[in-house]
């Protein structure tokens, strides 16, 4: 599996068998500006969004003609299953921002979870819907979802092997979150990866927990 981090939680994954898909796509400038990644041109077979809000859901901006599935449940493409786990945007059960779906991408063995804009800790049963945990993408930025405290916790209950931040303030986002540091000065085992772009497998994965901070493409 080969994953690119866009920007923002838009990631692209090509999978084993070639197989693309982009997840969380954004819309280039919105907020006044505030999301300031340029936009995506890639094509890619399927689009995944975890809600419908601009800067996840705008699934409208891939060129091409690919599948698109806001709030994924449970089906396969090419080598690639899978699974929707209804989880919220905030701690008020999605009252306040709505609802959430946490992505689970399996392929060659690998399972890889795309968290969205969780906004809260998760209980014992989302844990055990979600499953084994090899490759984590995990908000960290606060104010929309968790912030870095919150993650941290999200993260141990998940016991992922690999850990990739993404939904914080940078030179290209502007937005009221946080930036990564806070979240980084929680953790004991950093990696950056000098690249928006890393091949992963299930037999070269880290033995402990490591946090790999991505270049953003766009």
């Amino acid at each position: 599996m080969r994953l690119t981090w866009y920007g923002h939680s838009a990631f692209l994954v090509e999978a084993s068998e070639g197989t693309r898909i982009i997840i969380d796509p954004y819309r280039s400038g919105i907020f006044s500006g505030a999301l300031g990644y340029a936009p995506i041109a890639e094509r890619a077979d399927l689009v995944l969004a975890t809600h419908g809000h601009d800067d996840h859901g705008a699934v409208d901006t891939i060129p091409g003609n690919p599948r698109i599935i806001i709030e994924p449940q449970e089906f396969s493409i090419g080598s690639v299953s899978i699974t929707g786990v209804k989880t919220a945007h905030d701690e008020s059960q999605g009252s306040e921002r709505g609802l959430n779906t946490v992505i689970v991408l399996e392929d060659d063995g690998l399972r890889l979870v795309h968290l969205g804009d969780l906004g809260h800790l998760l209980d014992d049963s989302t844990i055990a819907a979600i499953g084994r945990v090899d490759v984590l993408l995990l908000p960290v930025g606060g104010t929309y979802t968790v912030d870095a405290k919150m993650a941290n916790e999200v993260m141990k209950s998940l016991t992922p092997r690999l850990v990739v931040p993404m939904h914080f303030s940078n030179d290209r986002c502007t937005m009221p979150i946080a930036r990564v540091d806070d979240f980084l000065s929680l953790q004991d085992n950093i990696v950056q990866v000098g690249s928006s772009a890393m091949q992963i497998t299930a037999d070269r994965l880290p033995e402990d927990l490591t946090v790999a901070v991505m270049d953003h493409a766009r």
